[in-house]
């Protein structure tokens, strides 16, 4: 029974280094390498994964999810839905005095829950509510199913598909472009690997300093018998895996010199206030690009509207906060200081054209002078 080591590329630099472990320990052609195309990547990252291919002599594996097949499904659905029900916000109820009123069922008996109070998991009362507003119809409106069915074709590119089918763009809560463009394709690959007889191990490029969902990580772990999840750089910095591609000569990946913490998804709709101004300067095809994706993703829409960004904090009614949720807004909100009523002029002298690595890598332009990096981390151990 072989061994395969799968190695999940990002073109950033976590991905990178442990790549480079990888085939510095069981050699390249032991070494399997993905890349998941989510179809919202910069140029940069796919001439990076070139320089990769040469660098290390081998070949990257490029996967790409299809969903090509369930528009026929989507507009299938959509041209016949006849449901009647109506969706309605509901209000908790409290009777005179202010106490929660208990919701009864049929029977007049009270409904209850699992709760944990004090450690303890316990049945607690679940609270009447009643609903308000005239309510929303569930199905798809004759004019919307008009516009719908106009545009749901498949333009081939993974997340504005996904995106089209969806009705909407991902968000923090939905976060679901990581799960089908990332996460599923990988899962996948692994799965024929191991229907083939080998045994897997991938290899991920995950930090336990990038998040507190990443704190705890272990450094290798079993999860089916014959998959394991290798973590080789969890106890690194930053600072660290810059400097070890530094000592192998790898060269970074060119947007992380200019400014941008990452470089996976252009733009990210996690992005902040500096990513976003940042994109907008120094690459305004991308944003140009979700400005046309707005406009096909609100055509695909039940409610006729969706934007990249979602601005939740905001009053007034959905379609207004949409409206000032748009790409063309949310950069220039981008461009003010803290609050969004001034704007930001430090951060807009900003050069365009200049290097603005936020990890201090604008002056390491060869080889040898990345080498200093190395130098620094270990007189800043000292």
């Amino acid at each position: 029974m072989s061994i395969k080591h799968v190695i999940s590329v990002s073109a950033g630099k976590d991905s990178t280094a442990t790549l480079q472990l990888a085939i510095e320990r069981f050699g390249a052609s032991k070494v399997v390498a993905i890349f998941c195309d989510t179809g919202n990547e910069d140029e940069a990252v796919f001439a990076y994964l070139d320089y990769l291919e040469r660098h290390f002599g081998i070949r990257i594996h490029r996967l790409r999810a299809d969903f090509a097949p369930e528009f026929a499904r989507k507009r299938e659905f959509i041209a016949g839905d006849q449901r009647t029900r109506r969706e309605y916000d509901t209000t908790p109820v409290f009777d005179a005095e202010g106490n929660p009123v208990p919701k009864r069922d049929g029977r007049g008996n009270l409904i209850m829950r699992k709760a944990n109070v004090n450690r303890e998991q316990v049945l607690v009362p679940v609270q009447k509510t009643k609903k308000i507003g005239g309510g929303r119809r569930v199905r798809w409106s004759n004019k919307a199913k008009r516009r719908a069915l106009a545009a749901l074709h498949p333009t081939g590119n993974p997340f504005l598909d996904l995106c089209m089918l969806k009705g909407r763009f991902p968000s923090r809560m939905a976060q679901f472009c990581t799960e089908r463009l990332k996460r599923d394709l990988a899962v996948e690959f692994h799965m024929e690997l191991m229907d083939q007889g080998h045994t897997v191990v991938s290899w991920q490029g995950v930090r336990r300093d990038e998040s507190d969902a990443r704190a705890n990580v272990a450094t290798l772990e079993r999860v089916a018998p014959n998959l394991y999840i290798y973590r080789p750089i969890a106890a690194w910095t930053a600072l660290e895996v810059f400097a070890y591609c530094a000592k192998k000569s790898i060269r970074p990946n060119p947007l992380y010199l200019q400014g941008f913490n990452r470089v996976g998804c252009m733009l990210c709709i996690n992005a902040g206030k500096g990513e976003i101004r940042r994109a907008a300067a120094r690459l305004p095809h991308h944003t140009s690009r979700l400005a046309e994706w707005e406009t096909i993703v609100s055509s695909c829409s039940k409610r006729g509207y969706s934007t990249f960004f979602h601005k939740t904090d905001e009053k007034g009614s959905p379609a207004a906060i949409f409206s000032r949720s748009k790409i063309a807004q949310v950069i220039e909100w981008a461009k003010t200081t803290r609050g969004g009523r001034q704007y930001d002029l430090l951060a807009q002298a900003e050069e365009v054209n200049s290097c603005s690595s936020s990890y201090g890598l604008c002056d390491q332009t060869s080889a040898t002078t990345w080498f200093s990096v190395l130098d620094e981390l270990e007189r800043l151990k000292a």
